[in-house]
């Protein structure tokens, strides 16, 4: 076959509808190759060398930028721009820039291109580009710009034409994949969704200072604000989707994929190599090399898929989308018969259904529109209507109901009226609202302005256009402001990048009234106590950097904080909770370590780059007078104990072991202290117990306190959390056993008791044992916090011999003889019973009286509790 039957016309259409065959005298040229290969700026110096041509672009962003080169080099006057969305066609335009669908077939002109030519196999708007390769023709020269992957389909559709092979003008490779935040200046990171972009953009903004956002929903103006705000390196990060594989040129090192799957309209599918390597391929520029690789979550590409972007490798297309476009306007049911036409070759398919299609369908139906399409006029007005693009992709019935309104006012009112479109522009003209609803009215106005730029649709179309374009333009610049406004730290990247140029020396620090540290005017840290805490930039290789230059900043505010904290109060000065640290302004500045004595804690500064060797003496110095402060107030009894005996040499040896521990020192082994000494001592507030010595000043909550973490410092552990004062009994393993020993809880058998309350107790059953055995009080257990069935190995614990009775014989009757117990002499099991001095002294008196020796009764007779009742005094 050496062509496609199109109609009478013969198999192909020239731009001025005129057929020509395969033997006409007019050039048809392809030049393929890869991307910065400068195909673009060959078609336009073919374009503007002929006195006339058109060159369509595949997105309207394309057709501005060319637009506003063209007008540079031949004037507004002589340069047209054609969109779906704006018009620009001076009286005497003899050059076009235009979209691929906006093209003006029916203008004759020597030259015509058409850019990207290898969207011919997009399932969704594919038939378009494949009609321009088979129709549209300049006078004179016709070029196609595209891919490599096309060129097979080229040579078979398009006879005769002559194809041209283009080489990158640099060279792309692959750097692998790259954490977000260690790209380097000048990337630009690809994602595929809205909610992608901005979670990049957002991390990019935190980290690096921010970025620009180039997204196919943005208007031109938008487009070209961000654009500049990354070309003019205000930011060194560009965040897009696949828009900007499409011809945009900007000064890109890197290429960071940040997913390599797309939604494509129906499903979610992976990026074909080619693909890759159009976005890819936006790395480098002229003859500068590029590179491209993963980022993210994004899964590192395969070494052969990653070869064959480098290479420009790629499988050659072998179906192109097509629609047949001589159409039949005799009636709607012609129309849509005429658009399923089957396609004439097996490389030409059907692609996705468009939503013109779709509303033709729907509105052919309608029982209010179809009684209106009476002629073949009234058919390709509502094919017409049906074209207006659906911008705003609402994913409902709205955008068919449009277009149904549209038919209607033109058909019946021969204009689309004034106020209803007015009425529309209002709507969307709104100022206020987030990105998302910015975007959503930007694609709201461009549809408007697609109706004002159709010919004939509304009277006085200028105006409208015009007004249009304004709220536009007013809608871009505040949605440039927002994205602005959340996306990019302009401080933080002159910062950042100041850092990366090595100049943090030089930069601008200062630590303000609150606190916090700024560095060229950007929030790094702020200083807590005498520390310095970093702020987001922490766990990267800036955050090393940024807190250099911050140090500098607190290195002149560190001298005033030390002279503040020498003069301050002793209140603003505190135990950590685990008693380890002594904190100052809630931040840990010393660790307590053990000193020579147990009230005598030795405070060792933290290390702290930022203090000398003076200021670290300084600050330990008024530590160590605070420490003393605090255990003098908090253990007043003691040291006035321990001055009031300084002249007594006889007190001085129990005093001071009652000092080494903190207020309670254990008795040895046969420790034994005569009565005049015990009342001399309880004078002084010291009480002589069986098991120690201790005061009972010292055993109250705050005394406590201090003592626990005193003890724990000695003992060079963390402090764990005390009991409260009301306990009475402990589980043998609740606290470390040195440390319970040290703070006065007493090793029972299962439990431990507070030694206070353990003392009262043993002074009271040795008083009631002195003679014989005595049964269990009833009240003990209540008395010691513990369950009753744990009292006989409580008090084998406490020194206190048990006497369980002997089982009654079957033949006796009555109660069961109770659990007796008696106090032992000492620790060691003798059995001479330790009681004090008087006690000792009354005992032998009664035991000397006449009749005082009885007969010993055994310990379970049954008389033993009655006997207990003659050794009441």
């Amino acid at each position: 076959m050496t062509g496609v039957p199109t109609g009478p016309g013969g198999p192909y259409r020239t731009a001025a509808g005129q057929g020509s065959g395969p033997h006409s005298d007019m050039r048809v040229r392809a030049v393929l190759g890869p991307t910065n290969t400068g195909k673009t700026h060959l078609a336009i110096e073919r374009l503007l060398s002929h006195s006339s041509g058109i060159i369509g672009f595949p997105l309207r962003l394309l057709a501005r930028e060319n637009y506003d080169r063209m007008v540079a080099r031949k004037g507004a006057h002589a340069v047209a721009l054609i969109t779906g969305e704006e018009k620009i066609v001076p009286p005497k335009a003899r050059w076009f820039s235009c979209t691929v669908e906006a093209m003006p077939l029916d203008r004759r002109v020597e030259f015509v291109a058409v850019d990207e030519i290898q969207l011919c196999a997009d399932p969704d708007r594919g038939h378009i580009f494949t009609d321009r390769l088979l129709h549209a023709r300049g006078t004179a020269e016709t070029m196609f710009l595209g891919a490599d992957t096309i060129r097979n389909l080229i040579r078979r559709l398009v006879p005769g034409i002559e194809i041209e092979h283009r080489p990158r003008l640099s060279q792309l490779t692959h750097a692998g994949a790259c954490k977000l935040t260690r790209l380097p200046p000048r990337s630009a990171i690809v994602a595929f969704s809205a909610g992608e972009v901005y979670a990049i953009a957002e991390l990019l903004r935190r980290r690096r200072g921010g970025c620009a956002i180039v997204m196919g929903q943005l208007s031109p103006r938008t487009r070209n604000a961000q654009v500049a705000l990354y070309q003019e390196k205000e930011v060194d990060y560009l965040v897009a989707t696949d828009a900007i594989g499409m011809g945009l040129n900007m000064d890109v090192n890197h290429v960071a994929f940040a997913s390599l799957s797309k939604f494509d309209g129906t499903r979610i599918r992976p990026l074909a190599a080619g693909e890759i390597a159009q976005v890819a391929g936006r790395a480098g520029r002229g003859l500068r090399d590029g590179t491209f690789g993963t980022t993210g979550t994004c899964p590192p590409l395969h070494e052969e898929l990653a070869e064959a972007v480098e290479q420009h490798r790629f499988d050659p297309l072998t179906r192109l989308s097509w629609r047949n476009s001589d159409l039949d306007f005799s009636s709607p049911d012609t129309l849509l018969a005429s658009l399923n036409r089957p396609s004439p070759r097996g490389e030409l398919v059907a692609g996705h259904e468009a939503s013109d299609m779709l509303a033709l369908a729907a509105l052919s139906a309608n029982t209010e529109i179809r009684p209106l399409v009476r002629s073949r006029a009234a058919t390709r007005l509502l094919w017409e209507s049906c074209q207006i693009p659906d911008f705003r992709k609402l994913g409902d019935d709205s955008h068919i109901r449009l277009c149904g309104r549209i038919f209607t006012h033109i058909i019946q009112d021969g204009r689309i009226p004034a106020d209803w479109l007015d009425r529309q522009i209002t709507h969307f003209f709104q100022t206020e609202g987030t990105i998302d609803s910015l975007m959503q009215r930007l694609a709201g106005i461009r549809v408007c302005s697609y109706i004002a730029s159709r010919t004939g649709w509304i009277a006085n179309a200028e105006h409208w256009q015009a007004r249009t374009r304004e709220v536009e333009d007013r809608l871009s610049d505040i949605l440039h402001e927002q994205l602005t406004a959340r996306f990019v730290d302009r401080r933080a990247t002159t910062l950042i990048r100041r850092l990366d140029e090595g100049v943090h020396d030089s930069l601008l620090s200062a630590v303000t009234a609150q606190g916090n540290v700024v560095v060229e005017g950007h929030e790094v840290g702020r200083i807590a106590g005498l520390d310095l805490i970093a702020g987001e930039h922490d766990d990267a290789e800036d955050g090393r950097l940024l807190m250099r230059a911050a140090r500098r900043a607190v290195r002149s505010e560190i001298p005033r904080r030390v002279a503040l904290l020498v003069q301050d109060d002793d209140a603003q000065f505190a135990f950590s909770p685990d008693g380890l640290h002594v904190m100052w302004q809630d931040m840990p500045i010393a660790r307590l370590q053990p000193g020579p004595h147990v009230l005598s804690p030795r405070p060792q500064v933290l290390d702290n780059p930022l203090l000398d060797n003076a200021q670290r003496e300084r600050i330990r110095n008024r530590l160590q007078t605070w420490l003393g402060q605090v255990v003098r107030e908090h253990l007043a009894p003691l040291f006035a104990v321990q001055a009031a005996v300084a002249s007594t040499p006889d007190l001085r040896g129990p005093v001071h072991r009652l000092c080494e521990g903190a207020g309670i020192a254990p008795l040895h082994r046969g420790e034994r202290y005569d009565q005049d000494t015990i009342r001399r001592l309880r004078r002084l507030g010291i009480k002589v117990g069986h098991y120690s010595l201790f005061m009972p000043a010292i055993l109250k909550e705050q005394p406590m306190r201090l003592r626990g973490w005193l003890i724990a410092i000695s003992l060079n552990m963390p402090c764990p959390p005390l009991p409260a004062m009301s306990r009475i009994s402990l589980a043998p393993d609740a606290l470390p056993a040195a440390f319970m020993d040290r703070m006065g809880w007493l090793e029972t058998g299962p439990v431990r008791i507070r030694l206070d309350i353990a003392e009262k107790i043993i002074l009271e059953l040795a008083r009631m044992t002195r003679r014989a055995p005595v049964p269990l009080p009833p009240l003990l257990a209540s008395r010691l916090g513990i369950r009753r069935e744990m009292l006989p190995a409580v008090m084998k614990g406490m020194n206190m011999r048990v006497y369980h009775p002997r089982p009654m014989a079957a033949d006796h009757y009555g109660p069961p003889a109770p659990v007796m117990i008696r106090f032992l002499s000492d620790t060691t099991g003798n059995k001479r019973d330790r009681v004090p001095s008087a006690e000792k002294d009354r005992a032998k008196k009664r035991n000397a009286a006449p009749g005082s020796r009885r007969r010993a009764i055994r310990p379970d007779s049954p008389f033993a509790a009655l006997a207990t009742l003659f050794d009441r005094p």
